[in-house]
């Protein structure tokens, strides 16, 4: 095997890529191969302590021994040579990830050609073959819950090992669903033409949805009331006690909801001692599998629906969550706690040293 020896420069350019925290992860994990390798490490030792495959350290290392720092960048193809060195890819990228516009909130292909004095096009390919997409955003939230491991564990406890002479019921209440009627008649859809709608509304009222989704066969206990006060989940809890047969224990997935833990609550829980309320963390409605069903009612029947009235909407929710108990389609929960816990872990090390 050819050894890898790098100057000073190149140690100290591979080094400053592995080590800036916003560096596409597709240059800095080429730059950490570079580095073993140099350590005068086999491929299968390189291969074994990254956790990459083999023949992706024999191709970097090559591609290294052969066009140096500029060989980590995409690899050629045919037509006329690249006239763009990885110095100049590695310039967009940075300012792409750590640097922001002065006149906006993010760069466009025009911006950041502007600002590097590269073509559009080039602007674009640099930016899809690293995965940046700068027009594009996303949302996020990590619970600060203090008992957020405790309550992930015993959450998807009950998904995995439910107790036996037990239902585990997924609870929640869809609030304010409003009554809309479009201040036009709806346009149908026709060849070559979507179905049209006007972009202004009527608000006719408000329902509110409480719903206990159970995880073993996807049936759903439901209930509408036009408020959502304790004295409505308390009438909620009645409906479940009377429709899960006597000598099955309840357990409840519920957020935190205060109407959750008011002391009307807790003095009903008290006299009904089969029922057990087990929290989501803050923040985390993600853990709860009645929001997933809520995405299908809402994509299926609220969200392009049109209603002339509060009644004229609870009578379309009534008929669609009677039609999903007709054929209940369960949520297969595949994830373990370990697994959360660790995905969690490994996202705050990527954002640690994100903003401020």
């Amino acid at each position: 095997m050819v050894p890898l020896v790098l100057t000073e420069r190149e140690r100290m350019t591979l080094t400053n890529w592995t080590r800036r925290g916003s560096t596409a992860q597709v240059l800095a994990k080429r730059a950490r191969i570079i580095l073993a390798c140099a350590e005068g490490l086999s491929n299968t030792e390189v291969s074994r302590r990254l956790g990459v495959d083999l023949s992706t350290v024999g191709k970097w290392r090559q591609r290294f021994l052969a066009h140096r720092c500029d060989g980590l960048g995409d690899e050629q193809r045919p037509g006329r040579p690249r006239s763009i060195t990885v110095d100049r890819v590695e310039e967009v990228i940075v300012a792409t990830l750590e640097q922001v516009p002065s006149n906006a909130t993010h760069w466009s292909r025009a911006s950041m050609a502007a600002r590097t004095g590269l073509s559009k096009s080039t602007i674009g390919r640099i930016w899809r073959d690293f995965g940046l997409q700068p027009h594009r955003a996303d949302t996020f939230k990590l619970s600060t819950d203090p008992l957020f491991v405790d309550k992930v564990v015993d959450v998807v406890g009950l998904y995995h090992h439910p107790p036996e002479r037990a239902v585990v019921l997924c609870v929640d209440e869809k609030s304010q669903i409003q009554a809309l009627d479009r201040s036009q008649p709806v346009l149908p859809m026709m060849p070559g033409m979507p179905e049209r709608r006007t972009h202004d509304y009527h608000r006719k009222g408000v329902t509110s949805l409480f719903a206990a989704f159970d995880i073993a066969d996807g049936t759903v206990i439901s209930e509408l009331h036009r408020q959502h006060r304790a004295t409505e989940f308390k009438h909620f809890l009645t409906t479940i006690d009377k429709t899960v047969p006597a000598g099955l224990d309840v357990h409840l997935i519920c957020d935190n909801y205060s109407t959750h833990k008011t002391p009307a609550i807790r003095a009903w829980l008290a006299r009904h001692p089969r029922f057990h309320m087990h929290f989501t963390p803050t923040g985390s409605s993600w853990i709860n599998q009645v929001e997933r069903w809520f995405g299908f009612l809402t994509d299926q029947k609220i969200r392009r629906g049109v209603h002339k009235s509060v009644q004229a909407l609870e009578a379309d929710i009534r008929d669609w969550v009677t039609d999903w108990n007709a054929n209940p389609r369960p949520f297969i929960w595949t994830k373990t706690a370990e697994e959360i816990l660790e995905s969690i872990a490994r996202f705050c090390d990527r954002i640690s040293g994100a903003g401020h």
